[in-house]
């Protein structure tokens, strides 16, 4: 007989054998297969409840981390919290028997964490074998949180290349952020606090006009300082007046000349000059420290795009509105606080559309100066950034449909070296993606504000 047709009836004949021996052998595999596949369920419902709970859990302690970092709520609302979250969002997927207990819930306010544990009860699909027909899991979650004050300047700006759609999205992008950085904040006692700075051919100082120094004639030595005496001849604010008590021509200013030029120094020192060449100033002003969406987002609806690029002097006036140094000149409320960087992290996002071009500062009398010095004005930017950096700041830095060659190394060396998965130079080539990298910066400063 073929081999090909015995095997299919030796296979045919021990199908259908009945004898004893061959039934208990089949009724012991079956059991051995019933308990191994009742094994198997048992784990998946074991290991996809665990991973249900460690989502859950981790998703309430780090929405509770981000609570108390921003000060919505105490330390000793975090347990109530987690555990609300927990309630709603706790579910393991399986018996409705489950049930999710908050074990533990601990805030240490020196290591700035939030360590919580979590334990769900859940009935088996298949006990075996007399095992217990319940399973206890239990998972832990731990975030950082900081109490760590937020200072940010954002340089923006509003020069002539900017004008039609692109000004149009750097309104939304810049609105955006500022919503992003301020929104759910302990209003009486604020973490985060933005200041703007819009620049073109000079930086409109607004309230600040009484730290600038009115040319009156080409110059190139030392501004004076801002005495208590001069102070109260000229007064404060946007109104404030000439030495001579004329009115000034607007409250833009240029570079500072002199020894303080590179430097923070407050305006006692030396004041802010405002270049007797200068022909053009912005018509959006600065804005300093504040927790005020509402004032921010004002500042921003002014901004119209004209003038030239002078990304240096928008660089000096974002690092004296997070400088100690200037805390007693600037309003009660924008005073920056001392640079200890446990307990304050300062930041800078410099933002640009073209390549820096405009200079007065070291510009010999009848030399150009708007448009016609582009390395002077690069220079300058790139020292400041260095003693900004060396300051303690930290520098984010966007392009904004940048096509030079010298715009973007500007834009690459005064940025912050990269730490990680924190990147400090972007390039946008639209409106989306300027948004998208405004709120990249964003949370990219929210996590260095916990973990440096």
């Amino acid at each position: 007989m073929p081999a090909t047709t015995r095997v299919p009836r030796l296979f045919r004949s021990f199908v259908s054998d009945r004898s004893g021996n061959f039934a208990l052998a089949t009724a012991a595999v079956m059991t051995a297969l019933l308990a191994g596949g009742g094994f198997a369920i048992n784990l998946a419902q074991v290991t996809l409840t665990q991973s249900n709970l460690t989502n859950a859990l981790d998703a309430a302690v780090t929405s509770t981390a981000r609570d108390l970092t921003t000060g919505k709520i105490t330390p000793e609302e975090a347990r109530e919290l987690i555990s609300a979250f927990l309630k709603t969002n706790g579910s393991t997927g399986f018996a409705r028997a489950n049930r999710v207990v908050l074990d533990n819930v601990t805030v240490d306010k020196n290591a700035r964490t939030v360590t919580a544990l979590a334990s769900a009860d859940i009935d088996l699909a298949f006990p075996v074998f007399k095992t217990s027909a319940s399973r206890l899991i239990q998972v832990g979650s731990t975030a950082l949180y900081s109490d760590r004050k937020i200072e940010v300047a954002m340089m923006l700006d509003v020069t002539g290349s900017m004008s039609g759609q692109k000004i149009r999205d750097l309104r939304t992008a810049a609105s955006n952020v500022v919503d992003t950085f301020l929104s759910g904040q302990n209003p009486a006692d604020p973490r985060v606090r933005v200041a703007i700075v819009p620049y073109a051919d000079a930086v409109n100082t607004g309230d600040l006009a009484h730290t600038v120094h009115v040319e009156t004639g080409f110059t190139t030595g030392e501004p004076p300082p801002l005495t208590n005496l001069l102070l109260a001849a000229i007064g404060r604010g946007a109104g404030a007046l000439l030495p001579g008590g004329s009115s000034r021509p607007d409250a833009c200013a240029t570079e500072r000349k002199g020894s303080h030029q590179f430097s923070d120094a407050s305006p006692r020192m030396a004041m802010i000059n405002r270049d007797v060449r200068l022909a053009f100033c912005p018509q959006a002003a600065l804005a300093p420290l504040t927790a005020d969406i509402g004032r921010l987002k004002s500042a921003i609806r002014d901004f119209r795009a004209s003038g030239h690029t002078a990304g240096h002097i928008g660089i000096q006036w974002s690092w004296y509105l997070l400088s100690r140094k200037w805390a007693d000149i600037l309003p009660a409320g924008s005073q920056p606080l001392a640079g200890d960087p446990k307990k304050v992290g300062k930041f800078a996002i410099l933002m640009t559309d073209g390549e820096f071009n405009t200079a007065f500062a070291g510009v010999a009398q009848g030399g150009s100066t708007k448009g016609g010095q582009p390395r002077r004005s690069r220079d300058a930017a790139e020292r400041l950034c260095d003693e900004m950096k060396r300051d303690g700041i930290e520098i984010f830095t966007v392009g904004f449909m940048l096509k030079e060659k010298a715009a973007k190394d500007v834009m690459r060396g005064c940025a912050s070296p990269d730490r990680g998965s924190v990147v400090h130079y972007f390039e946008a080539v639209d409106g989306d993606e300027l948004n998208a990298a405004f709120q990249k910066i964003a949370a990219n400063i929210e996590r260095l504000a916990i973990v440096k």
